[in-house]
């Protein structure tokens, strides 16, 4: 990881008298005509064809699951038991308390969020029958759809700060103890979107352990880049599952996973994993919406993979891909800007985001800049709650997408783009 924001140095007073020939700079930039996006993580087309084989699964006359089902019928709400156990072995977790499901793990924690409001967890009321507001402490930097979820259920939201290792547990522990309104947290445990860090074992600890004043307090520990390693050395995700269990609250965490960035983005499979009272809550209200999910992705996926080996030598291939260009952005980053103040960034060992935080009060003005020069960038403020960057200084870029060329290209003019304003405001 880099330096952090609050160990940026101090901009170099020279950077004021170059602005005449950082707008030249820019003016060449524009003049090139680019349309190159940095915007969301999505998987490159070579990642995407790694897959390719997953189109001629499970094949014609191949519908028998591992236990003699039929995979093209109804039933098997939990999902099927041998992708099951390929994925709770990654995710350290008890067969019998992961659940595989459809495409997209945000619409399980959507899902969860719903199902607390109009039902209550384990051990709780409704949410929405309490009187005031129902508030979730959100991470920031985070990831906007986990805000977007709160926001579209009227949620409020309380930002924490992030630490390398995971959000400020100290923070997290004095708002949850004091404050009844509090019923969860979002938390990306491993290679966090959009910051790259890792919750560490003694924060989990933390998380899992602390007083609430909510008893049905929740962690949605979304553990969506498990597997994405960016080096030869697998982060291991800590185990809030277990933890928590050992600290004497096993309902307090629910995991999510998929495999949307392991296999096919619009055609993978989703996990839900917690404590056997939850997995049960879970399963109840979900028997009402669906009658099973899609089982013969389900085994397509569990014949591509084999087992969790399988898995890991897939990821392997991806790293191959994805690494080079983590690497230019760092690269490129520390040649143009280097020690002259106007920018720290991260430089994380898997996931798919760099986190770059420039000068305050310009962030906006960057995104605004790169626009105006053909490089889409996300929006400004996008990973904070309401998409309201209180500095004004925090950026996601995400290389995955484009081609290694291409990434170059774009973090040349990013680069151009942030001296020119961080030169605009000394």
């Amino acid at each position: 990881m880099s330096t952090s924001p609050e160990q940026a140095t101090v901009v170099d007073p020279e950077l004021a008298t170059r602005l005449p020939e950082l707008r030249e700079q820019y003016a060449a930039l524009q003049a090139r005509g680019l349309s190159l996006d940095l915007t969301r993580g999505k998987p490159s087309a070579e990642q995407l064809d790694l897959s390719e084989p997953l189109l001629s699964l499970p094949g014609e006359g191949n519908h028998t699951s591992a236990a003699g089902t039929d995979v093209r019928n109804y039933g098997g709400l939990t999902g099927l038991p041998e992708l099951r156990e390929i994925f709770a072995e990654l995710l350290g977790v008890p067969v019998e308390q992961l659940l595989a499901q459809d495409n997209a793990s945000l619409r399980l924690m959507y899902d969860c969020v719903v199902q607390a409001m109009l039902f209550g967890v384990p051990g709780g009321e409704p949410w929405s029958a309490t009187d005031g507001p129902i508030t979730f402490l959100c991470p920031v930097p985070g990831y906007d759809r986990h805000f977007a979820i709160c926001e579209e259920l009227g949620i409020r939201m309380v930002t924490v700060p992030m630490t390398p290792d995971g959000p400020d547990a100290e923070a997290v522990a004095e708002l949850v103890a004091e404050d009844p309104s509090v019923k969860g947290i979002w938390c990306v445990p491993t290679y966090a979107n959009p910051d790259g860090s890792v919750v560490s074992e003694a924060v989990a600890r933390r998380l899992v352990s602390m007083p609430t004043a909510a008893p049905d307090f929740r962690i949605f520990w979304d553990n969506a880049y498990a597997v994405h390693h960016l080096t030869e050395h697998e982060t291991k995700s800590a185990n809030a599952i277990d933890l928590a269990d050992e600290a004497g609250n096993p309902d307090r965490v629910l995991m999510f996973a998929s495999t949307s960035k392991v296999t096919f983005a619009g055609a993978g499979v989703s996990f839900l994993a917690s404590s056997p009272a939850n997995i049960a809550w879970f399963s109840e209200h979900l028997s009402f919406r669906s009658i099973g999910p899609d089982k013969v992705n389900q085994l397509r996926h569990a014949l591509f993979f084999g087992d969790a080996a399988g898995v890991r030598a897939h990821m392997a291939k991806h790293r191959a891909i994805l690494a080079p260009k983590f690497a230019a952005v760092t690269r490129i980053l520390a040649e143009r800007l280097g020690d002259l103040g106007v920018a720290t960034w991260t430089d994380p060992d898997g996931g798919y985001f760099v986190s770059v935080d420039v000068v305050p009060g310009t962030a906006s003005r960057v995104v605004e800049l790169a626009g105006e020069a053909g490089i889409k960038l996300t929006p400004a403020g996008a990973t904070f709650p309401y998409g309201e960057d209180p500095r004004n200084a925090n950026i996601r870029l995400a290389p995955s997408m484009p081609p290694l060329d291409e990434v170059e290209v774009a973090m040349d003019a990013v680069a151009t783009c942030i001296l020119l304003a961080a030169a605009e405001s000394a």
